[in-house]
């Protein structure tokens, strides 16, 4: 059963692991929904990490001396078929999807990526506008209301222009062009409920 205290002290583990690597990273998904929105119930940590010059290897063996352990076989062809390392943190019985990270976007949300300091750590979060993307690219329900929430509680200090921008490209690199209209249906809510 996952500790009450778990998200912080799975993050604080993780921070020692990926700065002796001198790794960049942040966190995103439903932890970076509690920080930058509303709270939700979740049972797990996604965490982007970029590999650099360090072999996917080396940092498994660096997770584990930090209390981290693979939650299955993840043979090398995995890795480079889903870019994900399923992983446990031990001390807190919490799952951890570390993302390996991309060129393109996830270069960009990285370099975007906010220090916050969590329990006397600082941990790098992708920023709200970023978040937003990833929310509204994953169109799910519970996505959505996220996107609701960081809106709710952050709307005045987003940078809107970035959004739609980040969202634009990502339209014209994926040959669609339904996101920056569901993201503009979300904020047309917004300002209607500030009425």
């Amino acid at each position: 059963m996952p500790s009450p205290s778990g998200p912080a002290e799975l993050l604080a583990d993780l921070a020692a692991a990926l700065v002796s690597l001198r790794l960049k990273w942040y966190v995103f998904g439903a932890q970076a929904a509690l920080i930058w929105g509303r709270p939700r119930l979740t049972a797990d940590v996604d965490v982007t990490v970029a590999l650099d010059s360090v072999g996917s290897g080396e940092l498994v063996h660096t997770l584990a001396q930090h209390g981290f352990s693979l939650r299955l076989e993840a043979s090398d062809a995995f890795v480079r078929q889903t870019r994900v390392l399923p992983l446990e943190h031990l001390s807190t019985g919490l799952a951890l999807d570390l993302v390996l990270a991309g060129p393109g976007l996830e270069e960009i949300f990285l370099s975007r990526a906010v220090p916050l300091d969590v329990a006397g750590v600082m941990v790098p979060f992708i920023s709200p506008e970023d978040l937003i993307v990833t929310k509204v690219l994953a169109g799910r329900a519970k996505d959505l209301e996220d996107v609701r929430g960081v809106l709710a509680e952050r709307g005045d200090e987003l940078r809107l222009d970035q959004i739609l921008e980040t969202l634009g490209m990502i339209e014209g690199a994926l040959g669609q062009s339904d996101l920056r209209p569901l993201f503009e249906a979300e904020l047309a809510r917004w300002r209607t409920s500030r009425r």
